[in-house]
């Protein structure tokens, strides 16, 4: 597996690469540094009374986001970054200080997409949009593996459900 995630990866940083999508790459990754962009919509969605299920949807995934993927899966799994095995690579990021498996960014943003799909809010296509930039960026910037951010994708849409579900359970109950 890890002689694909490096056939990948490789391919796009020695194929892929411009001077305008070094620029881009980063800004797109720093939209959900510690999941930023997401909680932004999340207290958008929750300040509105119309959109507040939704909002408590995707509050809940992120919730359950940061739970799995950083407190649990993240350090369980303890896999070293890519970076840091082929040490040729010039990062155009400070150098992330945790583990790699799974893509937290990857998480987070497929997290949001699926507590917004499942909610029924059509801001959940230019929301997959942006979470595929980002998780592309991930790999564009080479510090995850394909493996990393194919696994924050489906941990990311299976949180997603698990928050939509758990905020309808929430607000059957009050």
């Amino acid at each position: 597996m890890l002689s694909i995630d490096f056939a990948i990866l490789n391919f796009i940083y020695n194929n892929c690469r411009t001077s305008w999508l070094n620029v881009l790459m980063p800004i797109i990754t720093t939209l959900s540094n510690f999941g930023a962009i997401w909680i932004i919509l999340a207290v958008c969605l929750l300040i509105s009374i119309k959109y507040r299920r939704v909002g408590i949807a995707l509050s809940c995934a992120l919730v359950l986001d940061v739970i799995i993927c950083n407190g649990i899966l993240k350090p369980f799994i303890a896999r070293i970054r890519p970076y840091d095995i082929n040490t040729a690579i010039e990062l155009l990021i400070p150098r992330p200080t945790d583990f790699s498996f799974p893509s937290g960014h990857t998480a987070a943003s497929f997290a949001s997409v699926s507590a917004l799909y499942f909610s029924r809010l059509k801001l959940w296509i230019p929301s997959l949009i942006l979470a595929l930039l980002i998780a592309f960026s991930r790999l564009y910037l080479y510090v995850h593996y394909p493996s990393d951010v194919a696994g924050g994708i489906i941990i990311g849409y299976l949180l997603g459900f698990s928050g939509y579900k758990l905020a309808h359970y929430i607000q059957s109950n009050h």
